[in-house]
């Protein structure tokens, strides 16, 4: 499972790496339910719950907010860290790291794969994560905050992937929710994909790479990891052959042209 998804970005002509596999399926499959569960024994708690005040729904209300907003910082913080750091020989990591660094080099790969392929890894950490929270949760606004944030988190590289994907072939709901903003649009991730490679890495709305570029943390983080174990970024290579984008992968590089 993990070299198809090296393969599909390191030869984006081999069409069969981009068809998921049941496995891959089972744990999408499995990530989505355990998301369900989280949503469902919320909103049946509060059913049971007699009265059910305005103000709990304020508070499912600013719940799902702050979980859409940590899934978006969790994936911005991931996506520094893989891109940056690490190899293929990485445990548990590997071939995540290597398909980060693949997409750098055929950008546009993303967009053929199944759901299942690029979202599996995810589910996975989901079911393993939240179906304990399910099973031990007596709290309906939590569930709501964590099935909202694991559900963000999960969709995260499905977002990511419509980024990429010319407006004309998106559903008009997602194009709709790009142009508002509320989730990733090229726009706001195209200087992602630009030396110095070094900002613009949240794929659920991109609303935290504001902040976290112009704080310069991640390039703090990154100097504080030299000096303590003499690691250098990925991003600190220049030119970076890594992340050179390949010719195949010019045409068609700017989803909002095509």
């Amino acid at each position: 499972m993990a070299d198809s998804i090296v393969n599909r970005q390191s030869n984006p002509t081999d069409k069969t790496s981009y068809k998921s596999t049941w496995t891959q399926r089972a744990w999408f499959a499995s990530g989505c339910t355990t998301i369900l569960i989280s949503l469902a024994k919320s909103m049946l708690m509060l059913a049971a719950a007699t009265p059910t005040s305005p103000r709990t729904f304020l508070q499912l209300t600013l719940a799902a907010f702050l979980g859409y907003l940590l899934a978006d910082l969790a994936s911005g913080i991931y996506h520094w860290a893989v891109d940056n750091y690490g190899s293929p020989m990485t445990p548990v990591f590997g071939s995540q790291i290597e398909s980060f660094r693949a997409h750098h080099q055929h950008p546009s790969a993303i967009t053929k794969s199944d759901t299942a392929v690029l979202s599996y890894m995810v589910a996975g950490v989901v079911t393993v994560i939240v179906l304990p929270i399910n099973i031990l949760s007596r709290d309906p606004v939590f569930l709501w905050f964590v099935g909202v944030s694991a559900g963000c988190g999960l969709f995260s590289l499905k977002l990511h992937a419509w980024a990429h994907t010319p407006k004309r072939k998106l559903p008009s709901v997602v194009a709709a929710l790009q142009d508002s903003g509320i989730i990733l649009r090229w726009s706001q991730h195209k200087a992602h994909h630009r030396p110095p490679f070094k900002s613009d890495f949240c794929t659920v709305s991109g609303i935290w790479n504001k902040i976290l570029d112009e704080s310069n943390i991640f390039s703090a983080i990154e100097v504080m990891l030299f000096r303590v174990f003499g690691v250098r970024p990925r991003s600190w290579s220049e030119p970076n052959s890594d992340w050179k984008l390949a010719e195949s992968d010019f045409v068609g590089s700017n989803p909002d042209l095509d």
